[in-house]
């Protein structure tokens, strides 16, 4: 009787004490893992300094593609098309035309320009206030911008049919060879950043595999005692994920450092041309992303090549 109710209170014991031992195991190889970085300091910064730099040019063009993504959005105008109206066309019927034209599909909104608005921009802007005073009338037409929501070439050649219109101005060709040029930078990106990618997971890689060849004959030991690949796999894991995660934080510093060294020339040639453009950097949850990636990056690599070792060396039974 005494066995049957010892029994099952065993099993949550022998439980527990296995959750413990797994649980002790791994913060064992973590601890252990950044004893190793810490006793070759020399060949731990060079190591995380070539993988810090494999991580920063990807997430440097990151960056700029996401500025650069964002400057397009201040470049709106770009996209607008003006459309001259006839001389004959009053205001009233221009305002009409213009709330016609932003029941459209394709308009996003149109702004009307009166000519008397006209006219005082001109004298505004010029320098030639004088002048202008000195003309009799205004021989201004009504201007009405519209900024449209799809593709702005076929609303364009739409407008020109419309009879109030005089001249439709558009730069359809500068704004295609920016969107090309935004295409190739963020297909340029990805080409990098996966190469770089790729760096950083030999240059692990090939850290831990130095440090597997360091500890060949404590591996065959536990081998030979019946160790599972998983719990000799473990510590060089943890190794290459703490190679990973400081890399990625180094990486983040590196960027920071190149971001309060810019910020303030950018605003100032900004601000010479009117602009208020400042540069972005990365926000918090996108900080903990690419450390964590950095991180799993490390894992990765270190994962491949411990695998691949104990691959050739299991013991034949």
């Amino acid at each position: 009787m005494s066995s049957s109710t010892t029994a099952p209170s065993a099993r949550p014991a022998l439980t527990q004490s296995r959750l413990g031992t797994w649980f002790d195991h791994h913060v064992y190889s973590l601890v252990a893992s950044f004893g190793r970085m810490l006793r070759k300091p020399w060949a731990t910064a060079l190591t995380i300094g070539v993988m810090a730099v494999a991580i920063t040019l990807p997430l440097g063009l990151w960056a700029a593609l996401n500025n650069v993504e964002r400057f397009t959005g201040t470049v709106q105008q770009s996209r607008q098309i003006s459309l001259f109206l006839k001389s004959d066309v009053t205001v009233e019927r221009a305002r009409a035309l213009a709330e016609q034209l932003r029941a459209r599909a394709d308009v996003a909104d149109v702004e009307l320009r009166t000519p008397e608005q006209g006219m005082e921009e001109l004298r505004r802007n010029s320098g030639l206030g004088d002048a202008i005073s000195a003309v009799d009338g205004n021989p201004l037409p009504s201007l009405l911008i519209v900024s449209p929501k799809g593709d702005e070439t076929t609303l364009a050649q739409s407008l020109g049919t419309v009879p109030e219109v005089d001249v439709v101005q558009h730069d359809a060709a500068w704004r295609q060879r920016l969107d090309n040029w935004l295409r190739f930078g963020v297909r340029l990106a990805w080409v990098l950043a996966a190469l770089l990618s790729l760096g950083a997971l030999l240059v692990v890689g090939n850290t831990v595999r130095l440090d597997i060849q360091s500890r060949r004959d404590e591996i065959a030991v536990l081998q030979q005692l019946g160790a599972t690949d998983g719990f000799i796999r473990r510590p060089f894991l943890y190794l290459g994920a703490c190679y990973g995660l400081v890399a990625g934080a180094l990486g983040l510093a590196l960027l920071t450092a190149a971001d309060h060294a810019l910020r303030a020339p950018l605003m100032e040639l900004a601000r010479s041309y009117g602009s208020q453009f400042t540069l972005q950097g990365f926000d918090l949850p996108q900080a903990v992303a690419i450390v964590t990636a950095s991180g799993i990056l490390g894992w990765l690599g270190a994962g491949l090549v411990t695998g691949h070792y104990l691959r050739q060396t299991r013991p034949i039974t």
